[in-house]
């Protein structure tokens, strides 16, 4: 997976500045997770939000324009070699029939969106190990029938 130039540049910057999403968020008013999502060129900010986020950067004016771009989003066609990434692709692998099935029991013939859709990540501490937990939450969209 390669990582575009200007994420490459937005994490250097985010580094150098000491920031973590989190103080983005702050900064942003907006979460961490869709910041990040910007920042890996998945979704685009509006104006003002890539003014803000480039200033708390410190970087140049120049960049908010291809923050604001539509971005082509997704990984590509291959299956995922980052092992955190690829343990997403391994739990639709064994859960995705499982999770059809039960979505539709609850909801009837649809698909969850992923436009209408938010995704939190908290941290769970447990004296057996932290735990990640993930909060998808999209809206149901049933099938039209014509």
């Amino acid at each position: 997976m390669s990582i575009p130039e200007i994420t490459q540049k937005l994490l250097a910057a985010k580094k150098e500045k000491g920031l973590t999403f989190a103080d983005l968020e702050k900064i942003l008013g907006r979460d961490e997770v869709w910041i990040a999502s910007v920042l890996y060129r998945q979704a685009s900010a509006s104006e003002e939000e890539a003014k803000l986020l480039v200033e708390a950067l410190g970087l140049d004016a120049i960049d908010v324009k291809e923050l604001t771009e539509y971005p082509v989003k997704g990984l590509g066609p291959v299956v995922p070699t980052d092992p955190l990434i690829y343990r997403f692709y391994e739990i639709m692998q064994v859960y995705g029939m499982p999770m059809k099935a039960v979505i539709h029991e609850k909801f009837g013939d649809g698909i969850m969106s992923a436009i209408d859709f938010t995704l939190n990540i908290e941290k769970e501490e447990d004296p057996k190990g932290d735990r990640v937990k993930v909060i998808m939450s999209g809206k149901f969209l049933p099938y039209k029938k014509w």
